[in-house]
């Protein structure tokens, strides 16, 4: 079982007025990867919100493509090696950063809540963190996407409709 886990939310735009539980549900949502994946020791994981320009900005910077995109995630471990925070003894995964405007208008169009959307993106960042990926697709894509579904169930927050992966509009 995880020791403890250290969630660090910061909130760096003005667009889109952040709901009322979302910083608990992102912890919710950390803390429910972790326990399914069997993590053992202290984690920390720094998740924030930023805008279109700024997701896009650090898109272009650490991706060469210049585009907002919904998530990036910047993990600061392979192969299960992370850095350790030396004042705390915690492992540190890495930076989930989330565009909220771009959460909503992704939440708008499959039809659910921008918690849900939330939820998914803070879910399937931290898959990366740990070291899954999905660009090749296939048996990798289905197997992320299957651990997403498990997460977001298990917190009440199952798909409300049917959807299909369409690897044209995969951004991550």
């Amino acid at each position: 079982m995880t020791d403890k886990i250290k969630v660090i939310i910061s909130n760096k735009q003005k667009a889109v007025k952040i709901p009322t539980g979302v910083r608990m549900l992102v912890r919710r949502c950390c803390n429910a990867v972790l326990a399914m994946e069997k993590f053992e020791g202290s984690a920390e994981i720094s998740v924030s919100f930023v805008d279109d320009a700024e997701i896009r900005e650090l898109n272009k910077k650490h991706r060469n493509i210049d585009a907002s995109t919904d998530v990036l995630s910047f993990p600061l471990g392979e192969n299960g090696v992370y850095d350790i925070n030396h004042d705390t003894g915690a492992k540190m995964l890495g930076d989930i950063v989330i565009s909220i405007e771009h959460a909503v208008a992704q939440a708008e169009e499959y039809g659910h809540s921008l918690q849900r959307e939330i939820a998914f993106l803070t879910v399937h960042s931290l898959l990366h963190l740990l070291g899954y990926d999905h660009v090749n697709g296939g048996l990798e894509a289905v197997h992320m996407r299957e651990k997403e579904e498990t997460v977001l169930t298990q917190l009440g927050l199952k798909r409300n409709g049917s959807y299909y992966i369409d690897q044209s509009e995969d951004k991550i």
